[in-house]
């Protein structure tokens, strides 16, 4: 073929051929979706959509120079004017600039924005990993209650559930405040110093960087290595100690299952106190399909007022592989209200009036012409029409048509210049 898909993304289709591929079709994306939005306007959330390419200086300065996005995966580019530009590697960068832009602070005190769209990392393509890949996720600004972290779980946690998703494990952890991350930090790596030339090459250049990114190292040695390092639990001053019982508690109320996970740090520099993750058992390797913290001192790093921040993402190709790996029923695609099927070209004169009558009523319409009734049948049960209308010379001189419902085959009989009425009063009804 001439001209095919770049590597690491894909198509979204009406219909998928491939049964293994078929979360990519579009019904199953809407459907997705319009779950999401109904979820938002109930909790409060306000859309916000940022541009697909922002400076790349933001993406350092918001997501760390020493996380993998920044060190390893950005799409980065110099336009026209020498700037260097990168495609959003993440969601919460460019909502926070957005916010700092637009001055949003005098508007109110709490604010409460979601996204949904596409995002772009140049990573090695693998089960549940793309390089265009879609993200919804949410970030209330200027609440540091812990009520708050309870609602970002609570709402990422409600959404599964009203997907249907199965076997999820949402886990929990506090970094605590800064003061506190400084002092987990120095004993973290006295525990390490002994260990430095086994840590692998990756682990050794975040002991210099980023030492708390070593916790989320996915080498086995090192995992069995870390079982034993400090919990940065057990650095946690006062305020964050309370600021995170208060959490579990919240949860505990409210009857959300978790489990706390010390080693829980999250891929992005700019988290503190509450991280979460919520993994399912369908991807492998790849089982998180959403995850979020607290990032307090991020809006002010990129020209913002100092306000209390958090949020967190869930991938959209994520869900949908879980759903279709579980089993989870995708509601039917719905098809046109009538079928029109004109025999002859006085009937499809009358037809092509007739359809955009409907269809200006609001009533979904669709005019099939083939030269068989039969095969004009069969294109309208692919469709998935609900009803289909014949019309010929004997219908056009009578002023009577027959309403074949496509399920049933049962028919009903009605006058032509009756039709609109006919299907008003039937969908207004919702039959």
């Amino acid at each position: 073929m001439k001209y095919s898909l770049p590597k690491g993304t894909f198509d979204i289709l009406p219909k998928e051929p491939k049964p293994q591929d078929s979360w990519k079709e579009s019904v199953k994306w809407n459907h997705l979706e319009t779950v999401i939005r109904t979820l938002v306007q109930e909790y409060g959330y306000q859309e916000i959509r940022t541009p697909i390419f922002e400076k790349t200086d933001l993406f350092i300065r918001g997501v760390g120079e020493t996380s993998d996005i920044v060190s390893k995966e950005m799409y980065t580019f110099q336009d026209k004017g020498e700037r260097s530009m990168s495609l959003r590697p993440e969601g919460t960068a460019s909502v926070m600039r957005a916010f700092a832009q637009g001055q949003l602070q005098q508007l109110g005190a709490h604010h409460k924005f979601f996204y949904i769209g596409p995002f772009f990392r140049y990573d090695r393509p693998q089960a549940g990993r793309y390089r265009q890949f879609h993200q919804f996720g949410v970030e209330a600004i200027g609440n540091g209650e812990p009520e708050q972290d309870f609602e970002s779980i609570e709402l990422l946690y409600e959404l599964y559930r009203r997907l249907g998703l199965k076997n999820l494990h949402v886990m929990i952890n506090s970094l605590g405040d800064r003061p506190c991350r400084e002092k987990y930090k120095s004993a973290l790596l006295d525990y390490l110093k002994p260990h430095f030339d086994s840590l692998s090459e990756e682990s050794q250049v975040r002991f210099t960087k980023n030492p708390l990114r070593i916790l989320d190292s996915k080498d086995s040695k090192e995992r069995e290595l870390l079982k034993s390092a400090p919990s940065i639990l057990d650095y946690l001053n006062p305020e964050s100690k309370n600021h995170f019982e208060t959490l579990c508690k919240l949860l505990e109320k409210q009857k959300i299952p978790f489990t706390i996970t010390p080693r829980l740090v999250r891929g992005l520099d700019y988290y503190n106190h509450t991280v979460f993750e919520i993994t399912s058992d369908v991807l492998g390797a790849q089982n998180t399909i959403g995850a979020g913290g607290r990032y307090d001192g991020l809006l002010p790093a990129v020209g913002g007022p100092d306000l209390p921040c958090i949020g967190f993402s869930t991938g959209i190709e994520r869900i949908l592989q879980t759903m279709q790996g579980q089993g989870i029923p995708f509601p039917e695609q719905v098809g046109p209200v009538v079928a029109l099927i004109p025999l002859d070209e006085k009937a499809k004169e009358h037809c092509f009036s007739l359809l955009y009558q409907l269809r200006h009523t609001n009533i979904s319409a669709e005019m099939i012409v083939a030269k068989k009734v039969q095969k004009a049948l069969q294109h309208a049960d692919q469709l998935k029409a609900q009803h289909a209308v014949i019309i010929g010379e004997k219908e056009l001189e009578k002023n009577m048509v027959q309403i074949k419902e496509m399920k049933s085959r049962k028919t009903e009989e009605t006058s032509l210049s009756n039709l609109t009425d006919y299907f008003s009063k039937r969908t207004s009804n919702g039959l």
